[in-house]
Protein backbone atom coordinates (compact mmCIF):
# COMPACT_ATOMS: atom_id res chain seq x y z
CA UNK A 1 0.00 0.00 0.00
CA UNK A 2 1.43 3.30 -1.04
CA UNK A 3 1.66 6.46 1.36
CA UNK A 4 -1.26 8.38 0.00
CA UNK A 5 -3.23 5.28 0.75
CA UNK A 6 -2.27 4.80 3.92
CA UNK A 7 -2.89 8.06 5.02
CA UNK A 8 -6.60 8.10 3.36
CA UNK A 9 -7.22 5.03 5.29
CA UNK A 10 -5.94 6.93 8.78
CA UNK A 11 -8.22 10.08 7.55
CA UNK A 12 -11.23 7.47 6.97
CA UNK A 13 -10.49 5.53 10.39
CA UNK A 14 -10.61 8.53 12.15
CA UNK A 15 -13.71 10.05 10.01
CA UNK A 16 -15.68 6.68 10.52
CA UNK A 17 -15.48 7.10 14.34
CA UNK A 18 -15.90 10.72 14.59
CA UNK A 19 -19.59 10.15 11.98
CA UNK A 20 -20.37 7.48 14.97
CA UNK A 21 -20.44 10.43 17.25
CA UNK A 22 -21.31 13.57 15.43
CA UNK A 23 -23.52 11.55 12.31
CA UNK A 24 -21.93 12.20 8.96
CA UNK A 25 -23.44 15.96 8.51
CA UNK A 26 -21.57 16.23 11.65
CA UNK A 27 -18.25 15.78 9.99
CA UNK A 28 -16.76 18.77 8.04
CA UNK A 29 -13.19 18.99 6.40
CA UNK A 30 -12.66 21.42 9.09
CA UNK A 31 -13.34 19.44 12.02
CA UNK A 32 -11.88 15.98 10.63
CA UNK A 33 -8.61 17.87 9.68
CA UNK A 34 -8.79 18.66 13.19
CA UNK A 35 -8.89 15.44 14.46
CA UNK A 36 -6.62 13.89 12.11
CA UNK A 37 -4.26 16.55 13.08
CA UNK A 38 -3.81 17.78 9.42
CA UNK A 39 -4.56 21.16 7.35
CA UNK A 40 -7.53 21.88 5.30
CA UNK A 41 -6.08 21.87 2.06
CA UNK A 42 -4.20 18.59 2.69
CA UNK A 43 -7.56 16.72 3.24
CA UNK A 44 -9.46 18.70 0.84
CA UNK A 45 -6.78 17.64 -1.82
CA UNK A 46 -7.88 13.57 -0.54
CA UNK A 47 -11.74 14.28 -0.95
CA UNK A 48 -12.42 17.51 -2.34
CA UNK A 49 -15.85 17.86 -1.02
CA UNK A 50 -17.91 17.04 2.15
CA UNK A 51 -20.38 14.64 -0.09
CA UNK A 52 -17.02 12.76 -1.33
CA UNK A 53 -15.84 12.46 2.07
CA UNK A 54 -18.93 11.38 3.32
CA UNK A 55 -19.07 8.79 0.42
CA UNK A 56 -15.91 7.26 1.18
CA UNK A 57 -16.57 6.83 4.85
CA UNK A 58 -19.51 4.56 3.78
CA UNK A 59 -17.41 2.85 1.17
CA UNK A 60 -14.50 2.88 3.81
CA UNK A 61 -16.86 1.23 6.39
CA UNK A 62 -18.28 -1.12 3.94
CA UNK A 63 -14.74 -2.69 3.28
CA UNK A 64 -14.26 -2.72 6.75
CA UNK A 65 -17.67 -4.92 7.46
CA UNK A 66 -16.59 -7.80 4.54
CA UNK A 67 -13.31 -8.06 5.92
CA UNK A 68 -14.25 -8.49 9.74
CA UNK A 69 -17.75 -9.82 9.94
CA UNK A 70 -18.60 -11.45 6.12
CA UNK A 71 -15.22 -12.87 4.49
CA UNK A 72 -14.14 -14.73 8.36
CA UNK A 73 -17.85 -15.96 8.45
CA UNK A 74 -17.42 -17.33 4.84
CA UNK A 75 -14.75 -19.21 5.94
CA UNK A 76 -16.73 -20.68 8.50
CA UNK A 77 -18.81 -24.20 7.40
CA UNK A 78 -21.92 -23.78 4.97
CA UNK A 79 -25.00 -24.00 6.70
CA UNK A 80 -25.93 -22.96 10.60
CA UNK A 81 -22.33 -22.42 11.16
CA UNK A 82 -21.92 -19.91 8.89
CA UNK A 83 -25.20 -18.15 9.92
CA UNK A 84 -24.03 -18.30 13.46
CA UNK A 85 -20.77 -16.85 12.80
CA UNK A 86 -21.51 -13.62 10.64
CA UNK A 87 -24.35 -12.91 13.67
CA UNK A 88 -21.40 -13.12 16.34
CA UNK A 89 -19.06 -11.47 13.77
CA UNK A 90 -21.24 -8.50 13.50
CA UNK A 91 -21.79 -8.20 17.18
CA UNK A 92 -18.32 -8.57 18.38
CA UNK A 93 -17.67 -5.92 14.88
CA UNK A 94 -20.11 -3.58 16.45
CA UNK A 95 -19.03 -3.21 19.59
CA UNK A 96 -15.32 -2.85 18.80
CA UNK A 97 -16.09 -0.24 16.71
CA UNK A 98 -18.30 1.77 19.24
CA UNK A 99 -21.36 1.57 17.46
CA UNK A 100 -22.72 0.47 13.97
CA UNK A 101 -22.12 3.29 11.74
CA UNK A 102 -24.97 2.36 9.18
CA UNK A 103 -27.13 1.82 11.74
CA UNK A 104 -26.59 5.49 13.10
CA UNK A 105 -26.57 6.91 9.47
CA UNK A 106 -29.87 5.21 8.83
CA UNK A 107 -31.72 7.36 11.22
CA UNK A 108 -29.77 10.62 9.93
CA UNK A 109 -30.21 10.22 6.48
CA UNK A 110 -33.42 8.16 6.18
CA UNK A 111 -35.31 11.23 4.75
CA UNK A 112 -32.70 13.31 2.83
CA UNK A 113 -32.23 12.30 -0.74
CA UNK A 114 -28.98 12.37 -2.39
CA UNK A 115 -26.28 10.24 -3.37
CA UNK A 116 -25.15 9.57 -0.01
CA UNK A 117 -28.15 8.46 1.59
CA UNK A 118 -28.04 6.42 -1.92
CA UNK A 119 -24.73 4.54 -0.80
CA UNK A 120 -26.32 4.09 2.68
CA UNK A 121 -29.14 1.64 1.23
CA UNK A 122 -27.05 0.01 -0.93
CA UNK A 123 -24.69 -0.73 1.30
CA UNK A 124 -27.50 -1.94 3.90
CA UNK A 125 -29.48 -3.52 0.81
CA UNK A 126 -25.92 -5.62 0.12
CA UNK A 127 -25.96 -6.25 3.83
CA UNK A 128 -29.75 -7.97 3.93
CA UNK A 129 -28.58 -9.94 0.85
CA UNK A 130 -25.67 -11.48 2.45
CA UNK A 131 -27.78 -12.74 5.16
CA UNK A 132 -30.65 -14.17 2.93
CA UNK A 133 -27.45 -15.88 0.88
CA UNK A 134 -25.69 -17.26 3.79
CA UNK A 135 -29.27 -18.58 5.07
CA UNK A 136 -29.86 -19.92 2.03
CA UNK A 137 -26.78 -21.99 2.56
CA UNK A 138 -28.52 -23.54 5.93
CA UNK A 139 -31.56 -24.84 3.44
CA UNK A 140 -28.90 -26.30 0.93
CA UNK A 141 -27.46 -28.29 3.97
CA UNK A 142 -30.28 -29.27 5.01
CA UNK A 143 -30.02 -27.08 8.16
CA UNK A 144 -33.62 -25.70 8.14
CA UNK A 145 -36.85 -26.14 6.92
CA UNK A 146 -37.47 -26.07 3.18
CA UNK A 147 -40.40 -23.83 3.37
CA UNK A 148 -38.24 -21.18 5.65
CA UNK A 149 -38.11 -17.66 3.46
CA UNK A 150 -34.30 -16.49 3.57
CA UNK A 151 -35.47 -12.71 3.18
CA UNK A 152 -37.64 -13.03 6.36
CA UNK A 153 -34.92 -14.93 8.25
CA UNK A 154 -32.35 -11.74 6.93
CA UNK A 155 -35.16 -9.34 8.04
CA UNK A 156 -35.57 -10.48 11.37
CA UNK A 157 -32.39 -11.17 11.90
CA UNK A 158 -31.38 -7.90 11.23
CA UNK A 159 -33.94 -6.67 13.41
CA UNK A 160 -32.06 -8.26 16.30
CA UNK A 161 -29.18 -6.85 15.33
CA UNK A 162 -30.86 -3.09 15.33
CA UNK A 163 -32.22 -4.06 18.70
CA UNK A 164 -29.14 -5.13 19.80
CA UNK A 165 -27.37 -1.57 18.59
CA UNK A 166 -30.24 0.59 20.41
CA UNK A 167 -30.02 -1.34 23.81
CA UNK A 168 -26.52 -1.63 23.94
CA UNK A 169 -25.93 2.05 22.81
CA UNK A 170 -28.65 4.02 23.62
CA UNK A 171 -30.05 2.37 26.66
CA UNK A 172 -26.67 0.97 27.99
CA UNK A 173 -28.13 -2.24 28.52
CA UNK A 174 -25.21 -4.60 30.04
CA UNK A 175 -27.47 -7.58 29.08
CA UNK A 176 -27.81 -6.48 25.37
CA UNK A 177 -25.79 -8.74 23.84
CA UNK A 178 -27.49 -11.61 26.08
CA UNK A 179 -30.76 -11.15 24.54
CA UNK A 180 -29.48 -10.84 21.29
CA UNK A 181 -28.65 -14.05 21.60
CA UNK A 182 -31.30 -15.30 23.05
CA UNK A 183 -33.68 -13.51 20.05
CA UNK A 184 -31.31 -15.14 17.58
CA UNK A 185 -31.50 -18.64 19.06
CA UNK A 186 -35.52 -18.81 19.07
CA UNK A 187 -35.29 -16.93 15.38
CA UNK A 188 -32.68 -20.33 14.69
CA UNK A 189 -35.00 -22.53 16.39
CA UNK A 190 -37.93 -21.55 14.27
CA UNK A 191 -36.34 -22.17 11.39
CA UNK A 192 -34.98 -25.69 11.74
CA UNK A 193 -35.58 -28.73 10.62
CA UNK A 194 -37.89 -30.26 13.41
Amino acid sequence: MSKGAETRDAILDTASRLARTVGLGGITIGTLASSAKLSKSGLYAHFKSKESLQLQILEHARSGLVAEVVAPALATPRGEPRVRALFENWLTWADKQGGCLFVAASSELDDRPGPVRDQLVRCQQDWLDTLAEVFRTGLSEGHFRADAEPEQFAFEEDGVLLSHHLSSRLLRDERSADRARSAFEALLDNARVK
